[in-house]
C-alpha cells in the first residue's frame, strides 16, 4: 500500500488558525461577562430593553465598567494585533479579522447561553465608547464579515510581500554597494 507524502500546512494558515481561535475564545467568553453581569446586578436592561431612553436609566458607574471592559476588549485585540502581525500592515490586518471574528462569536454566544438575539433584526447596544451605538445585530455581523474578509487581504498581501522580499537578491554587505563604488570612481 502506497502512501502519500502529505505536505505541511502554510505557516500563514497555522496564524489565521490560531488568531480565529483566540478571537472565538475571546467573544464567548466576552458573552459570558455580559450575561453574569446583567444577572447579578439585576439593573442592566435585558436585551429587549435596550434602546436610549433606557439607556439613560443605567447608573453611571455602571456604564463606566462597561466601558471599561470594552476598553480592555481593544487592548486584548491590539495586543494579540501586535504579537501576532510583523509590521504595521499586517497587524491592521491581525486586529480587524480578530475583531470581526470576535464579535460574531460574542453573539454566537450570546444566542447559545440565553437565546438571544431573537432574530437578526434585533436591537443591540453596540458599543459604549463613547456614547451608546445602537444598530439591528446584522449591521455589526455585516460589518464583522467586511472585517474578516479585510483583514485576511490584508495579511495574504502582506504574506505575498514578504515572499517577494526574500526572493530578491540583496547587496554585498561592506561600506559601499558595486553601484556606489562605480559612481564614486567616475566622481575622483
Amino acid at each position: 500500500m502506497a502512501t502519500r507524502k502529505q505536505r505541511p500546512l502554510n505557516p500563514a494558515v497555522w496564524r489565521l488558525a490560531a488568531v480565529a481561535i483566540f478571537a472565538i475564545a475571546m467573544g464567548h467568553f466576552e458573552a459570558t461577562v455580559v450575561v453574569y453581569i446583567r444577572a447579578i446586578l439585576d439593573v442592566v436592561p435585558t436585551p429587549e430593553q435596550l434602546d436610549p431612553a433606557t439607556m439613560r436609566l443605567v447608573p453611571g458607574w455602571i456604564i463606566a465598567s462597561e466601558q471599561a471592559r470594552e476598553a480592555a476588549t481593544i487592548v486584548m485585540l491590539v495586543t494579540l494585533a501586535y504579537l501576532a502581525g510583523r509590521n504595521i500592515y499586517d497587524r491592521i490586518g491581525v486586529f480587524v479579522y480578530a475583531f470581526g471574528i470576535w464579535d460574531i462569536f460574542y453573539y454566537v454566544g450570546l444566542k447559545a447561553m440565553i437565546d438571544w438575539p431573537s432574530s437578526l433584526g434585533t436591537t443591540d447596544c453596540l458599543f459604549l465608547i463613547p456614547q451608546p451605538w445602537f444598530a439591528p445585530v446584522w449591521v455589526p455581523i455585516a460589518i464583522s464579515c467586511a472585517l474578516i474578509t479585510g483583514g485576511i487581504g490584508l495579511m495574504s498581501w502582506q504574506e505575498r510581500v514578504l515572499a517577494q522580499s526574500r526572493k530578491r537578491p540583496r547587496r554585498p554587505s561592506g561600506d559601499a554597494s558595486a553601484d556606489e563604488t562605480v559612481e564614486m570612481s567616475k566622481v575622483k
